[in-house]
């Protein structure tokens, strides 16, 4: 599936985009709520500013994507492999990121408060000045993760592995 056939589905009422592949495609600023790209494949791609506000990407992989800005208010990324992904400035509000891989990822300034990171992989991820408010970060790996500047205001680290983790955080 190429990005004009995605947006003239997208234009006609079609929202479930499983298993596409996306891979390095060019999306920015384009308005994908509601959709579902269950298991796709958008490794690479260039999503900033994005409207992915209550989008299901449970299960895809967006390994080296470009989310700069996106809203993903309320999103389901469950599962989702986010291996150096770029989400600064990011709307994660409410979003479901349990057991996603976000190693190396780039959150900085994003706000992900009430979102769901529990058995997260935030190995080396940076989330610096993010707000974490309220976020459900238990059974997350935080290995050598930096938290500098961020918001944790009840949110909840239980069994969660700090192992090096950069903790100047404004709890």
């Amino acid at each position: 599936m190429d990005v004009e056939e995605l947006k003239q589905r997208y234009l006609t009422g079609d929202r479930d985009f499983s298993i596409a592949n996306l891979q390095d495609a060019a999306l920015q600023d384009i308005n994908l709520s509601g959709a579902v790209f269950h298991g796709a494949i958008l490794d690479g791609a260039k999503l900033q500013r994005a409207d992915l506000s209550e989008t299901d990407l449970s299960g895809a992989t967006l390994k080296g994507a470009d989310l700069t800005q996106a809203n993903l208010t309320r999103a389901n990324l469950s599962d989702a492999i986010l291996d150096r992904a770029i989400l600064d400035g990011a709307i994660l509000d409410g979003a479901l990121l349990n057991q996603a891989d976000l190693k190396a990822a780039h959150l900085a300034q994003a706000t992900l408060s009430d979102a769901d990171l529990s058995e997260a992989d935030l190995t080396r991820a940076s989330l610096e000045a993010a707000d974490l408010s309220g976020a459900d970060l238990s059974a997350a790996d935080l290995t050598r993760a930096n938290l500098e500047a961020a918001v944790l205001d009840e949110a909840s680290l239980d069994t969660a592995n700090l192992a090096e983790t950069h903790l100047d955080a404004n709890a």
